[in-house]
């Protein structure tokens, strides 16, 4: 009977032994189902805020007094020009009646050529001939209107002295020589009645002109204000439309954005701390605080840039993206840190064990954090032994840490 009892007994052990070795493997498969890896890189890490911008330039604003007649381009929308260059031109009261005049002077000059019985002189008008039938084919390759306008200025003078040599030289020649002077007269006229603009500075010619050129200065920002950039009513990377009355000369050397900002990144910002502007193209640009005005609410933040200027003449108003701060090093999963007693620690899993390390944060967004190590100094003056120091490891490149994924 006692020998049953104990075969009972030990049946009995046997089972709890199963069922708790069941229990433990459950309870290590749940704890591994929560605790993850994560292996240590190279990273960086940046800190945007999306913001709206103002466009703000050095900018001289052309005007004469036929702008009503409307305005021939002579430097086209985003070319450079030097100080004292002419810029555009106002048509004259009557230019479309001298203009139709030429015209039917140059079918008259090309009918007396056709007509002239008496054969042309070879060397120079062959020679013209070629340089016309040249520039014909660039102007049908040709894209830029600048170019083409230069184009057919040149043509046209070659024609009109392939007409001039013919005159001296053919039966016809008094007649030709007649409608040539015509034509010259007709076209000082054109010239001379015309108002023509000339650049008072040198830089980058817009004849996207929206009436805020003297309401935003660039030289004093004082007069800045959430309140006043509102009152514009301005929609985000509308373009400005080109006028045909008025131009202007815009500093391509460097402009300003203002912004106004209200978050915790603007309110710890200085004059001086240089940021990257990053455009609605994606594109990044380098840029300097350079004013800060407080308000109520948030503070009026203006940057410099000197890249990308031409690229916004064709705006006002943008979208943009502040990018604070970027910061580079050892990447790590901000669930891999842990806090105890003010310190930052990672575990490293390392050959089936586990081992503590302390870390240095040195930035950290909302997903992840860059870490470094202490230097010795920092550990000292932590309060930390020499031999204490030297039995610390250290993060490294490719370290395996642990990451607890318990929410």
């Amino acid at each position: 009977m006692n020998k049953r009892k104990r075969i009972i007994k030990l049946i009995g052990i046997i089972i709890l032994i199963v069922i708790l070795i069941i229990i433990f493997k459950n309870s290590a498969n749940l704890i591994n189902k929560n605790v993850d890896t994560f292996i240590v890189n190279e990273g960086t890490l940046s800190y945007e805020e999306q913001v709206e911008g103002y466009i703000i330039r050095e900018e001289s604003v052309l005007k004469g007094d036929n702008y009503s007649n409307g305005l021939d381009q002579i430097i086209v929308d985003g070319e450079r020009v030097s100080k004292g260059e002419s810029v555009f031109r106002y048509y004259s009261n009557n230019e479309d009646e001298i203009v139709k005049q030429i015209e039917e002077l140059d079918k008259q000059i090309d009918e007396a050529l056709e007509n002239s019985e008496k054969p042309l002189p070879s060397a120079d008008i062959d020679n013209l001939e070629i340089q016309i039938e040249k520039l014909l084919d660039d102007i049908q390759n040709e894209n830029e209107i600048q170019a083409i306008e230069e184009y057919e200025k040149k043509l046209d003078s070659y024609i009109i002295k392939k007409a001039e040599i013919a005159g001296e030289n053919s039966p016809a020649g008094s007649y030709i020589k007649t409608l040539i002077a015509q034509r010259n007269e007709l076209n000082n006229q054109l010239t001379s009645n015309s108002e023509i603009i000339y650049a008072p500075l040198a830089g980058v010619v817009s004849y996207r002109v929206d009436g805020l050129e003297d309401v935003l200065k660039y030289d004093d920002f004082s007069y800045l204000s959430t309140e006043l950039l509102n009152s514009f009513e301005l929609n985000v990377g509308s373009s400005i439309p080109e006028s045909n009355e008025v131009g202007k000369v815009v500093n391509n050397f460097k402009c300003y954005i203002a912004c106004s900002i209200n978050t915790e990144n603007a309110e710890v910002a200085e004059v001086g701390d240089e940021v990257t502007l990053r455009l609605s193209d994606s594109s990044e640009i380098k840029s300097q605080i350079v004013y800060i005005k407080e308000e109520e609410k948030g503070r009026i933040i203006v940057f410099e840039i000197d890249k990308k200027i031409e690229e916004l003449l064709e705006y006002r108003k943008i979208s943009l993206e502040i990018v604070w701060w970027q910061y580079s090093g050892l990447k790590v999963s901000n669930k891999a840190l842990i806090e105890e007693d003010g310190f930052t620690y990672v575990k490293r899993q390392k050959a089936g064990n586990e081992e503590k390390i302390l870390v240095k944060v040195l930035r950290q967004n909302d997903t992840y954090s860059i870490v470094g190590n202490y230097t010795e100094e920092e550990l000292e003056e932590l309060g930390y032994s020499l031999s204490e120091i030297q039995e610390m490891t250290t993060i490294k490149l490719y370290d395996q840490i642990l990451v607890n994924n318990v929410t």
